[in-house]
């Protein structure tokens, strides 16, 4: 499929900034003529922010699920699971088509959440589990939308649709453990903190380096995006290794 690509940059390079940062620079240049459409630097950013999003939050949805004490919060970690596996294999998939590079690990922010959620225990764990994750999913809504409504990309917008869906989903779930501190959660979703962009985004994966799969739970009920002449849920036939795996 590489050799139908028409690129203008032999590679792309690796999104300078990402989590909630917004980059300075002009987000809707092209920099690669494909035949899927124009590929602009947010949609690149915005593929890699898929990726980098099931990077934690879909281990932190195993966590959910060991450490919830009430079936709400369970419930919402299988959700992360199920939904960040299918967005995981999307990006997979779409990736080396648009030339794209993917991190294997979550931006030191990102990190910083697991490690914080995760230091937590009973009730306390349940807030915190709850309430970040309603706020990143909040953050990241409005750029989906403005992604999906920009973006002249097909395969892009294909994954901005599946984000769109996955990212209300898990809104929704999080709504629903009845832990949300909705004022809390709107405050620090529209005045994020400042933080260097070294804390923001992922590095990127070393030479050689396999491709890390975020495996589907053997219950999915997410599917990922099928291609022109692909089977629904497909996996990628190339441009990633099954192992290693989170799962």
């Amino acid at each position: 499929m590489g050799g139908a690509l028409s690129l203008t940059l032999v590679a792309l390079a690796y999104p300078a900034m990402l989590g909630f940062d917004k980059v300075s620079t002009a987000q809707d240049r092209v920099i690669a003529q494909t035949q899927w459409g124009p590929l602009t630097e947010q949609d690149r950013d915005f593929v890699v922010k898929v990726r980098a999003a099931g990077l934690w939050e879909y281990p932190l949805g195993k966590i959910g699920m060991e450490k919830g004490t009430t079936k709400e919060v369970k419930v919402a970690g299988e959700h992360l699971v199920d939904g960040h596996a299918a967005l995981d294999t999307t990006c997979r998939k779409i990736a080396p088509m648009l030339n794209i590079t993917l991190p294997n690990v979550a931006s030191p922010q990102q990190v910083a959440f697991v490690n914080q959620i995760n230091s937590s225990t009973g009730r306390e764990f349940d807030s915190n589990f709850a309430n970040i994750l309603r706020i990143t999913h909040g953050s990241i809504f409005n750029t989906v939308a403005k992604i999906r409504s920009t973006t002249k990309n097909s395969l892009v917008r294909a994954l901005a649709d599946q984000a769109n869906d996955t990212v209300l989903d898990h809104i929704t779930v999080m709504e629903k453990t009845g832990f949300v501190n909705f004022d809390q959660a709107l405050f620090q979703q529209t005045t994020p903190p400042k933080l260097p962009n070294s804390d923001l985004t992922p590095p990127p994966p070393q030479p050689g380096e396999p491709m890390v799969v975020l495996t589907p739970p053997a219950t999915a009920t997410s599917t990922p995006v099928a291609l022109p002449g692909e089977a629904a849920g497909a996996t990628p036939a190339a441009g990633a290794s099954p192992s290693p795996t989170i799962g």
